[in-house]
């Protein structure tokens, strides 16, 4: 995911992402730990958190692509591929834990070959 495409004036915008992702904002905004008015409305689109939800998402998402060769098959395994040591939890939902950085951790750590 090139960040420049995602991104309004600035910011990033969750119709962009859902578009690219092939869902519905309504999913974006459940994935994102957040209710569905964060990624409708304009002024919560703009909050900190809503941004940082985002920014976070797509910074592991593009960690993983790689690996896997599309958005579609890096959001779905963000979705639901249990990682070990987090107690089988999915990216997704430490992402709603404010976990995002023990995520990307792993993926470096993974990639590193420590989980191998």
């Amino acid at each position: 995911m090139v960040l420049a495409a995602y991104t309004d004036h600035g910011q990033f915008a969750p119709r962009k992402i859902a578009a690219v992702l092939r869902t519905t904002s309504d999913e974006l905004a459940r994935s994102l730990g957040l209710g569905k008015d964060a990624v409708q409305r304009k002024e919560r689109i703009a909050s900190d958190r809503t941004q940082r939800r985002l920014r976070q998402m797509v910074e592991i998402l593009n960690k993983v692509e790689t690996r896997f060769g599309s958005p579609l098959l890096a959001y779905a395994w963000y979705r639901s591929e249990p990682l070990s040591g987090f107690d089988n939890r999915t990216a997704m939902q430490l992402v709603h834990e404010n976990r995002a950085d023990d995520v990307l951790r792993y993926v470096d750590a993974v990639d590193a070959g420590v989980y191998a």
